[in-house]
């Protein structure tokens, strides 16, 4: 990663750990999770806490985990989970928002009192936990995980978007330190006041998402010849994720080589419109797991035209299964790939650009082969046990600061909590 964008957060590069290692007796702690998603639902940050949560636990610590009941089982690795109530979110199947709960997390954290809390998400679950931990005094780490005000626009709700901004700068300052994806969101959130900042990459199962899962009957199936091209999208199918330059960008690749296909993997409000707008493009739902990393490496390129993400998971894992990747330069495209060496990047919300660079990966196959490799080589030191050797580093630095409130200020300004 460019040491200017790190250094423009304050932030050093982490180092590699090529395994978990479980801490001394006396290093372990209680760590409270507060997110508003968790597995089952499906979508990066629910997955990213699955995983944080797993490597903390296997090195030893105690980790809570503060959630909405989302009415159906728990994930297998997850234990003596805090269920809280939530409501649907608006436009978003299949996932809740929690509701504000402060008494029952009061009365939990003064029963078992975590030693440091992190909030993944920034909804009325978690202010309330932001709240309670500043009344009791316990150090909070927030994340930013997602772009909620980009989102708005999409939404018909854009002028909104500078007041969702605001708060959630405003949220993250109440908080001992925020922890960001990539530099570039770092130095925006720093220069418009938000302080402390941390980052905090991501991983990706290299064992999981390989060009070895890739199947010859799957791509039989989706009638792609044997020397052809097959592009994938795995995500959501929603308006945020800016379909439509994919789909647009697959009709230009097509000009060139007729028998391209294209998978669409994930589903959202968007599906049944685009399936009855363009019959040919193929729609595989949701998968996770196996079925997932198999159809990855399946395809040969992974188009991704969004605008509004943190992050972007998915590019690690179409980079780790071995696709020539398609993106915008930012987020994770931005930092992990070299332009026409490890993938292709387009300059940011510049669709003639994103269409011409997909274009380009039909009309030079052997740049093609070059770029699956080297997107392989590239991802394969970036396993999930260094992120949270990171993660946990982050946690533990953390001390209570001049922003925890004791109780008796918390009552002044009138924050006190029942």
């Amino acid at each position: 990663m460019d040491e200017n964008r790190l250094s423009a957060i304050g932030a050093a590069p982490m180092e590699p750990a090529a395994q978990y290692s479980s801490p001394g007796a006396a290093d372990r702690r209680h760590i409270c999770v507060v997110t508003e998603t968790y597995p089952p639902e499906i979508n990066g940050v629910a997955l990213t806490m699955a995983q944080l949560v797993r490597g903390l636990r296997a090195r030893g610590h105690a980790v809570s985990v503060v959630r909405p009941d989302q009415h159906r089982p728990s994930s297998s690795d997850e234990s003596f989970p805090i269920l809280v109530r939530g409501l649907p979110l608006p436009g978003y199947k299949g996932l809740r928002f929690g509701l504000p709960c402060t008494r029952l997390l009061r009365q939990s954290w003064k029963r078992n009192r975590p030693d440091v809390i992190y909030v993944a998400t920034e909804g009325p679950l978690g202010w309330s936990a932001v709240r309670i931990a500043r009344c009791l005094g316990i150090p909070i780490v927030s994340g930013f995980h997602t772009n909620y005000h980009y989102y708005s626009r999409h939404y018909r709700l854009g002028w909104l978007q500078d007041l969702i901004f605001k708060y959630l700068c405003w949220f993250h300052n109440q908080t001992e330190r925020t922890l960001v994806p990539c530099a570039e969101l770092g130095a925006r959130l720093k220069s418009v006041g938000v302080a402390n900042i941390g980052l905090l990459e991501r991983g990706v199962d290299g064992k999981l998402f390989s060009p070895e899962k890739r199947s010859t009957e799957l791509r039989r199936q989706w009638c792609v010849r044997e020397n052809g091209l097959a592009v994938i999208y795995v995500g959501r199918v929603a308006r945020e994720k800016n379909l439509e330059l994919a789909v647009d960008a697959y009709h230009a690749m097509k000009q060139v080589d007729p028998s391209l296909r294209f998978v669409i993997v994930g589903d959202g409000p968007l599906r049944e419109p685009l399936q009855r707008t363009h019959p040919d493009l193929i729609f595989l739902g949701t998968y996770i797991g196996e079925a997932l990393a198999t159809r990855y490496a399946s395809a040969d390129i992974f188009i991704f035209p969004s605008i509004t993400e943190t992050f972007g998971n998915v590019t690690l894992e179409a980079m780790a299964s071995g696709l020539a990747v398609t993106a915008y330069d930012y987020a994770a495209a931005g930092m992990h790939i070299n332009h026409r060496d490890s993938g292709m990047l387009a300059p940011f919300d510049n669709a003639q650009a994103f269409v011409e660079s997909a274009v380009s990966l039909v009309r030079e196959p052997n740049a093609l082969a070059s770029m699956r490799r080297r997107a392989r080589e590239h991802v394969s030191s970036f396993d999930w046990p260094r992120v949270v050797d990171k993660f946990e580093t982050l946690l533990m630095s953390v001390r209570r600061s001049d922003r925890t409130a004791s109780p008796s200020s918390m009552a002044e300004r009138g924050l006190a909590v029942n």
